[in-house]
């Protein structure tokens, strides 16, 4: 018995290591959206065609709040948010969360720095950020993943690694890219 269930356990670790699917490519056109969402603890309205006329847009999709890594990104997001400004860039977070658990993510993890948002399910099909297990089975939950947006559409940079720590240092890098070339 054992000898046949070790392949298959040793089949399933690997598909765990290896991305399911691809993200959204570099110079794609971002897919338009709204959502609901909250800033400061206080329901916001997200638009994504009324944030790029602003300037470039960090779209950040993060699995579940208040989880570790999740609310360890949002601290580190929140950290950055004079950097995000000073380079003319809007950071969204995206996850789908309830509005309740969104309003109180938003101060207490992002410390009221930047918007989270409800991501629904067309949005996260559309982003290619359905969290996946191995057998292809949706957990509810999102990857996570980075996407910086240019003001004219476009997906300029994609981060998609489970581990939080590289988002905001690429995205920041991604977003000062742009504003040298602006």
């Amino acid at each position: 018995m054992i000898k046949r269930t070790l392949p298959a356990a040793i089949a399933a670790f690997a598909l765990l290591s290896v991305p399911a699917s691809a993200e959204l490519a570099n110079g794609v056109k971002a897919p338009a959206f709204e959502a609901k969402g909250a800033l400061a603890g206080k329901p916001f309205a997200f638009s994504l065609a009324k944030a790029l006329k602003k300037g470039p847009v960090v779209l950040y999709f993060y699995p579940k709040a208040f989880t570790q890594g999740c609310t360890l990104e949002a601290h580190a997001f929140a950290e950055a948010s004079g950097d995000f400004a000073a380079a003319g860039a809007t950071v969204v977070g995206m996850s789908n969360d309830d509005i309740a658990t969104l309003q109180k993510f938003s101060t207490e993890a992002c410390r009221d720095k930047f918007a989270v948002a409800a991501a629904s399910p067309a949005v996260i099909k559309a982003y290619d950020v359905d969290l996946k297990k191995p057998d292809g089975v949706s957990t509810g939950l999102t990857k996570r993943t980075s996407y910086v947006i240019a003001r004219n559409g476009k997906v300029v940079m994609v981060h998609s690694d489970m581990d939080y720590r590289d988002h905001v240092k690429m995205t920041l890098a991604a977003v000062r890219k742009l504003k040298g070339k602006g």
